[in-house]
């Protein structure tokens, strides 16, 4: 590698997530799997949300805080999400 660094291999796994864009408007079988797969991600990202705001209120503590507003927990837990509901809707829905 010309870096050193592999951190930048993480940026790759955004092609999985577009690829499931990219068959948008192809199939509606696809448009409702998408459709699910984002309602997923939605309310992943309000519960967890919730919870960790519940989370600082509770301990009053400016660390916790910190967590609460990351904004990597609810991206990656709602890209995690959203392409493991994708893949299991493709697989597993009639």
């Amino acid at each position: 590698m010309i870096t050193d660094n592999p951190g930048f291999f993480g940026f790759f796994g955004f092609f999985g997530f577009w690829s499931s864009m990219w068959g948008k408007g192809s199939d509606e079988r696809v448009d409702q799997n998408v459709n699910r797969a984002c309602r997923n991600a939605f309310v992943f990202a309000m519960a967890a949300s919730a919870l960790l705001f519940s989370y600082t209120a509770l301990l009053r503590s400016a660390e916790a805080f910190q967590l609460a507003m990351s904004v990597a927990v609810l991206f990656a837990g709602g890209l995690t999400i959203f392409v493991a509901s994708f893949i299991y809707y493709d697989r597993f829905s009639s």
